[in-house]
């Protein structure tokens, strides 16, 4: 079950606007306390809104073991899109700054050495340290293995003979959402995307 916990679903605000992704645990207890429903598209009936009840009732009907949570009692699939009862606002621009996203925006590849790797793998560096007056933000963190990270220490880089290909910036959103995206999640948003992400962008991640 771990590893369906690590999807991803996508809200949607009560005009059909995308404001948000989140977890699964999120998504189920949006869905199941009535403030959200579930947003499912086939191309045998297009689009179709279910309440908890009626998509506990569709995934009994329609299992997908690949997309779904399994208890004792009953397998759950995860829904792909949700829709937000009653919230109206529009959709937040800002990247939230936090590890994972500092990962996703550098591609989960080391700013010193180049080399992809696992997230658990990975560390958040400070460009300027912290004691020299660094601060942890978009404009200073970026992802190094751990070896770089304890090989450049406590120093700038270029005192631990370091170099940065790039410096850091914060990530425009819309690059950052397109470039998050694994190709199950193009194909379930796109209908929702295609009017925030550049549909070029959005069809090489499809490819």
């Amino acid at each position: 079950m771990g590893s369906r916990l690590e999807n991803r679903v996508l809200v949607l605000n009560r005009v059909w606007q995308p404001v948000n992704i989140i977890g699964v645990r999120r998504a189920i207890t949006l869905l199941f306390q009535e403030h959200a429903q579930v947003v499912f598209s086939s191309p045998d009936f297009g689009y179709r809104m279910m309440n908890a009840a009626e998509w506990l009732s569709f995934s009994e009907e329609n299992p997908d073991p690949r997309r779904s949570l399994r208890t004792i009692r009953l397998s759950l699939r995860i829904p792909p899109v949700l829709l937000l009862k009653s919230y109206d606002r529009l959709p937040r621009r800002e990247v939230r700054f936090c590890r994972r996203n500092v990962y996703l925006r550098d591609g989960h590849c080391c700013q010193y050495c180049g080399r992809l790797f696992d997230e658990h793998e990975l560390n958040l560096d400070h460009v300027i340290p912290r004691d020299r007056g660094g601060k942890t933000n978009w404009e200073n963190i970026v992802t190094a293995c751990v070896r770089c990270n304890a090989r450049k220490a406590n120093r700038l880089p270029q005192q631990a003979g370091m170099n940065l290909p790039k410096m850091p910036t914060r990530p425009k959103w819309r690059l950052f959402m397109a470039s998050s995206l694994n190709a199950s999640e193009v194909s379930d948003w796109r209908p929702f995307l295609e009017p925030l992400v550049a549909p070029s962008a959005i069809s090489a991640l499809a490819g």
